[in-house]
């Protein structure tokens, strides 16, 4: 992202704090990106005034909107401006398998801007995926195909279990908790390919950037490695005779 686009949306997040603020009304950013959340809790301090809340849909989203106010400064609740929208194809026979590059390119070629767009889970042959409100007329109207398959779009009150990803318990071996050594662990790389991806920009601690590979994690942070996947930490477990430690890890799937 270009120096000037980092700070447009910086501006942008420190003038919707400031509506918020002196309008005393909500106000929402669209579905943020790992960067783009990165930029917003670089951002917080210049509206320290201001509350706000994450949330993509559901706890599983990695995709988040971020929403300014609380019931407590404002007085009255508002629910973030987002729908699930349930994808599925007309003749589930005939259907190809398609994966959420299939659905997302689909949607973008719509005309549809990526910050209007959650996550999106790909179950089977079909989908579910989470949009602003404001969206969900235009895509079911327009999305009738995605590649050589016909679908048909509705909305759905949220995102089946079954669709959403499976969180995998696993012990893994370090030599030290640093988050360097436990990303190699997890995801089967060396100390220096680990390392790689922090100078790349690649791992994010609770949807911040982080490049520093010798922080410890905290219990409960979800890390995630882009390219890899999202594991939540959960702590250390034991240590071997040899004086390395187990580390307990939940995978995402």
């Amino acid at each position: 992202m270009a120096k000037e686009e980092e700070a447009r949306l910086k501006k942008r997040f420190v003038e919707l704090a400031e509506k918020s603020y002196r309008q005393n009304i909500y106000c929402f950013t669209g579905f943020l990106g790992l960067l783009e959340q990165t930029l917003f809790y670089e951002a917080i301090s210049q509206f320290p005034y201001v509350s706000y809340t994450a949330f993509g849909g559901n706890d599983a989203c990695e995709r988040q909107m971020i929403r300014f106010g609380d019931r407590d400064t404002l007085g009255y609740e508002e629910d973030f401006p987002i729908t699930c929208l349930h994808i599925r194809p007309t003749a589930p026979k005939f259907a190809e398998t398609l994966n959420h590059r299939d659905y997302l390119g689909t949607l973008v070629g719509l005309g549809i801007e990526r910050s209007v767009l959650g996550d999106i889970f790909v179950t089977g042959k079909e989908a579910y995926v989470y949009c602003q409100d404001s969206m969900v007329s235009y895509i079911c109207d327009n999305l009738n195909r995605v590649r050589h398959t016909a679908v048909v779009c509705e909305q759905a009150k949220k995102v089946p279990d079954t669709a959403l990803p499976r969180l995998m318990e696993e012990r893994v071996n370090v030599a030290s908790e640093r988050l360097d050594a436990v990303v190699a662990a997890v995801y089967h790389l060396s100390r220096s390919q680990s390392m790689e991806l922090f100078r790349a920009g690649r791992i994010f601690i609770n949807g911040r950037l982080t490049e520093n590979n010798s922080v410890q994690p905290r219990e409960g942070d979800i890390v995630s490695v882009r390219g890899f996947g999202r594991f939540i930490y959960r702590g250390i477990a034991g240590e071997t005779r040899k004086g390395r430690i187990y580390a307990q890890v939940e995978i995402y799937h």
